[in-house]
């Protein structure tokens, strides 16, 4: 039975949302589904929608729509005339940015001014391949005299998309993009936490051009959705970003059936202060980067590892950041908002009391934030007197936690930064640019930020070594991702 009260995100997106979310499928919303999942504010606990799982069939349903699409035009599209159409997309989340941001706020709980930057960022994304679309292609390979060879970069087909919670429409716009760009048509699951701006920006998409089917979106569950999307015989190259265990499990799926697959997973990633750095300057990157999203980021850096002549400084000046934060739900836009759900809050408190057991020193915060009944909330924590073998330092929070580990000559400090499982990114703050080159050539890690730390742009190439992951996203490299190299060699004698 359909839903009649208006739920609190209707009384946001108002009719273009129904009450209860379902699949969007050939540009529609879908009738069929299967058990009926609520979403709820991570700052109250309070239902805001509800939607209806996508069961098997209905992700063969969504599949086949976007194969049909693909064959029907997609991939035959003239480049520029694709473009176009993204560029369209791009204007239209641009047109319901503010609608977008207030949902995302509401669904997983982040500031509503980081939930701004995000649509932003999701438009761009659109607007960077649009651009791109048509300056993409093959090279020509020298031959012997009678021989013309060359290769084109061609398409997949369908791509699968799984999406995470803490980033829901960034981290599908991301992907889905550059999928388009290069003439795949796309299947998403996004999280079943967050799926509320993934399934209306779907919407969106279609009313401002994009071929219905194109773009198809199926919410569910991982076993259940996740599965079926994954295994489908249509589905030719598998995108996942999330734990390092549920990729794994997704790597293996993609190796048995032979398909293309990219892994945006875990980080711990360090940033190394020199004793010559700009304190502040990396007291602010420290802070942010666990303020941000409550730290509910892989790309986070959460191991600070500084010079022990200045570790004191960095302390003081840390603690200054920290002290002054505001905590709440991300509609009233306080610099820290709640954690996605009841069992993450319990996790990062968890770890806070491991820290504790295992020597590390709290300097501001280390428990729920005061005064708060409802809510997944906690403090932004400092930790000091962490080393490399701690529990806080070995294993991702995904929480608002910054560790400050010491170190005596640079040396040590390359070695603590790389003694990790990880290597989605890194940072280097110095007033040395040449021992800048110097440290970041040495660490091991997918990208490698030097006297900042914060997201990139969207041009720029992203993706982990070790256990952060396979594959990149973003820049140009991502094209290369999302198509395959066909060669071509011609006799012309």
């Amino acid at each position: 039975m359909i839903a009649t009260t208006e739920t609190i995100a209707q009384s946001i997106a108002g009719p273009i949302l129904p009450a209860r979310l379902s699949a969007v499928v050939g540009g529609d919303w879908s009738r069929a589904g299967g058990a009926v999942h609520d979403v709820l504010d991570p700052a109250s606990e309070a239902v805001v929608s509800q939607f209806v799982e996508a069961p098997v069939e209905l992700v063969n349903e969504a599949v086949a729509d976007a194969h049909d699409a693909w064959r029907a035009g997609w991939r035959d599209l003239e480049p520029a005339r694709r473009g176009r159409i993204l560029y369209g997309v791009a204007a239209a989340l641009r047109e319901h940015a503010d609608v977008l941001a207030r949902l995302e706020s509401l669904d997983c709980g982040k500031p509503l001014s980081q939930a701004r930057t995000d649509v932003e960022v999701s438009a761009r994304y659109f607007e960077y391949y649009a651009g791109a679309v048509d300056k993409f292609g093959g090279e020509t390979i020298p031959q012997p005299a009678g021989t013309f060879a060359y290769t084109v970069r061609a398409p997949y087909g369908v791509i699968g998309h799984v999406t995470p919670w803490n980033a829901p429409i960034s981290q599908m716009m991301r992907g889905v993009a550059p999928s388009l760009a290069a003439g795949n048509t796309v299947v998403v699951k996004p999280s079943e936490l967050t799926p509320i701006t993934s399934l209306l920006a779907a919407k969106i998409m279609v009313e401002a051009g994009l071929p219905a089917g194109v773009c198809n979106v199926v919410p569910g569950t991982g076993p259940l959705t996740g599965e079926a999307l994954v295994r489908h015989e249509l589905v030719q190259h598998v995108t996942f970003t999330g734990s390092v265990r549920t990729g794994r499990h997704v790597g293996r799926i993609a190796a048995d059936r032979l398909v293309g697959c990219n892994l945006e997973l875990g980080g711990k990633s360090p940033s190394i202060i020199l004793a010559d750095a700009d304190l502040d300057r990396a007291a602010r990157a420290g802070a942010l980067a666990v303020i941000r999203n409550s730290g509910q980021s892989c790309f986070a850096t959460t191991r600070l590892v500084v010079d022990r002549r200045v570790e004191e400084q960095l302390l003081d000046k840390m603690a200054e950041h920290f002290a002054g934060l505001t905590v709440g739900p991300g509609l009233e836009d306080p610099d820290v908002g709640p954690l996605i759900s009841e069992d993450q809050r319990r996790k990062v408190l968890g770890y806070l009391d491991t820290a504790r057991t295992e020597g590390a020193r709290v300097v501001v915060g280390g428990g729920p934030s005061e005064g708060r009944s409802r809510g997944h909330f906690v403090e932004p924590t400092l930790l000091a007197g962490v080393t490399n073998d701690m529990t806080v330092a070995r294993e991702e929070i995904f929480g608002p936690v910054q560790s400050v580990i010491a170190f005596d000559d640079v040396d040590e400090a390359i070695a603590i930064a790389n003694d990790t499982l990880y290597g989605l990114s890194a940072g280097v703050f110095t007033s040395d640019v040449g021992a800048a080159h110097r440290v970041a050539a040495r660490l091991d890690a997918g990208q490698v930020q030097v006297n900042r730390y914060t997201g990139a742009g969207v041009e720029v190439p992203f993706g982990g070594y070790k256990n952060s992951g396979l594959g990149r996203e973003k820049g140009l490299e991502a094209l290369h991702h999302y198509t395959q190299v066909k060669s071509v060699i011609v006799a012309v004698d």
